[in-house]
């Protein structure tokens, strides 16, 4: 007889019937990877570089590093086959109180200020692009620039409530392509000024700094920071590794496809801003393309902001699919309430988790997000120190993982590991007062842990809440608990017979799961 542990949830279940294929995921890479960073950042690195070949080097390094990066996150994605990215690592390994620690972060504040932030620009640049013909003074462009990321995110969101294969991946193999294509028209239009009319002055002495400047270590290792702050997002498929169809083979080549592409096409952009606009210029720019497209496109610069629109419908769908798939993971593993694990059956959604990204989102948006960015993505890659250290800890200690894993050199590791430490580190000395609120918020985590998660008892008030709750979320949403151990929380009841208890869950085979999801599951034994 299997263990429980070993026996299917509802959720393991409905993923197998709603995968995504390769060029679902590759799509999911690229679009969550090229977002509005690649239109804001070039101009910081610049300036933290000093110069045209310096630039290009550190984002050529960053997306080397990336690969580096994707290559080790094949192995954990295929040997550990669970949701919820770099939190389901660090719990594998036994590591719950810090994979705590990080999740709260990122379920109330990175994940929603990510998605606060895409949905503001989106709407900013739908109001610019409109400016010319329709112009709204204050408080009126304001008021109609949170309507379109509120509209944006809810259409979104109400778009993954449904099977992922047949609606919003399809949306995401679409979005992504108008997005490349958008960027083509920048890269066409800068390599005709670079190769026809032979603009090349701008790379004359491309190593050389002004005679008042010099490099900067310091300032440099800054410049890498934030050139793979828009290389961020390769990790997506991680967050959903269930719901990919065949993950020994898609996971490779849509990962490291995804990356290699999102390179040359960064490598492009750049090369193209360089040729047009000057250093000067171009390390003073907060819209880099606006100002591209001035100079080369005349009157087509007007169709600019609605590109980039483009381009953030794309992002923030894969932040959406990451950040639900994060709560879900948690929830799953018992560290968030039981309500935020309700999966649909029948479409794989996890509804609930969806909904809450949805609320933290809207609230977020009240708030001053740039600057909670920043805090959270030291936090994001202080994380990924613990998670490549679990990888690590699994090779030394043998600790079994999934038959099909895809094992690759131990050097990959070791040198992504020292990388990430090198990103945590770096802060400390050039940003210390961002950095140690950083640190704070996961400190803040651990207590939370302490208090709510290392107690074998809580007060009893929070086990009725937590009932009532995920009855009245199953019922409205349609959905069924999916907790991955089941076995060690108490039976959630319920009178609706589409609702299956925990303990009954765990003893369904495939196709008494899928019965039961539907509502009409037979008595049944217990183990």
């Amino acid at each position: 007889m299997s263990s429980i542990e070993d026996l299917p949830t509802v959720g393991d279940v409905a993923a197998t019937r709603h995968q995504m294929g390769l060029w679902s995921c590759m799509s999911y890479v690229i679009a969550n990877i090229i977002g509005a960073g690649i239109f804001i950042t070039p101009g910081t690195v610049l300036k933290l570089a000093l110069t045209n070949g310096m630039a290009l080097v550190v984002w050529l390094g960053c997306g080397l590093i990336s690969l580096i990066g994707g290559i080790c996150y094949i192995e954990l994605g295929t040997s550990i086959r669970d949701p919820g990215c770099d939190f389901a690592y660090n719990v594998y390994v036994g590591w719950e109180g810090i994979a705590f620690s990080f999740m709260w972060v990122g379920v109330i504040m990175s994940f929603p200020a990510s998605a606060a932030v895409q949905a503001q620009t989106f709407g900013q640049y739908i109001v610019a692009g409109l400016s010319p013909i329709w112009h709204l003074g204050s408080p009126y462009d304001v008021i109609l620039e949170r309507g379109l990321g509120f509209a944006l995110i809810i259409i979104l969101t109400v778009l993954n409530l449904y099977a992922i294969d047949k609606y919003a991946s399809k949306f995401q193999i679409f979005v992504t392509i108008a997005k490349l294509l958008s960027l083509a028209i920048i890269i066409v239009t800068g390599f005709w000024y670079l190769i026809v009319k032979g603009e090349t002055e701008h790379f004359k002495d491309a190593f050389t700094p002004l005679p008042n400047e010099k490099y900067d270590i310091g300032q440099i290792s800054l410049a890498f920071y934030g050139a793979l702050w828009s290389f961020a997002g390769w990790d997506i498929l991680n967050y959903g590794t269930p719901e990919i169809k065949n993950p020994r083979r898609t996971m490779p080549i849509a990962l490291l496809g995804g990356i290699s592409a999102v390179t040359l096409v960064y490598m492009a952009m750049n090369v193209s801003y360089m040729t047009v606009l000057d250093t000067e210029t171009l390390k003073n720019s907060s819209a880099v393309a606006a100002d591209f497209a001035r100079i080369t496109l005349g009157d087509f610069s007007y169709a600019i902001p609605f590109m980039i629109s483009i381009l953030l419908i794309g992002t923030l769908n894969s932040n959406i699919f990451c950040g639900s798939r994060f709560t879900h993971a948690a929830a799953r593993e018992g560290h968030l309430p039981t309500f935020l694990s309700c999966i649909n059956a029948e479409s794989n959604s996890p509804r609930a988790a969806l909904l809450f990204q949805l609320i933290c989102t809207i609230a977020v948006t009240f708030v001053d997000t740039e600057s909670l960015i920043t805090y959270v993505t030291f936090v994001m890659f202080g994380q990924r120190v613990f998670t490549m250290a679990a990888l690590l800890w699994i090779r030394y200690r043998n600790i079994p993982v999934h038959p099909d894993a895809i094992r690759v050199p131990l050097i990959f590791s070791i040198l992504f590991f020292m990388i990430t430490i090198a990103l945590v580190v770096t802060p400390f000395i050039e940003d210390f007062t961002t950095t140690i609120v950083g640190v704070g918020l996961v400190l803040m985590g651990f207590l939370l842990y302490m208090i709510f998660m290392k107690p074998k008892q809580l007060p009893g008030f929070l086990y009725r809440f937590n009932d009532g709750i995920t009855r009245v979320t199953c019922k409205i949403l349609f959905t069924t608990p999916d907790l991955k151990h089941a076995s060690e929380i108490e039976t959630l009841k319920s009178d609706d017979e589409s609702v299956v208890s925990n303990d009954e869950r765990t003893t369904l085979s495939t196709s008494q799961i899928d019965t039961a999801a539907a509502g009409t599951a037979e008595p049944m034994t217990r183990l």
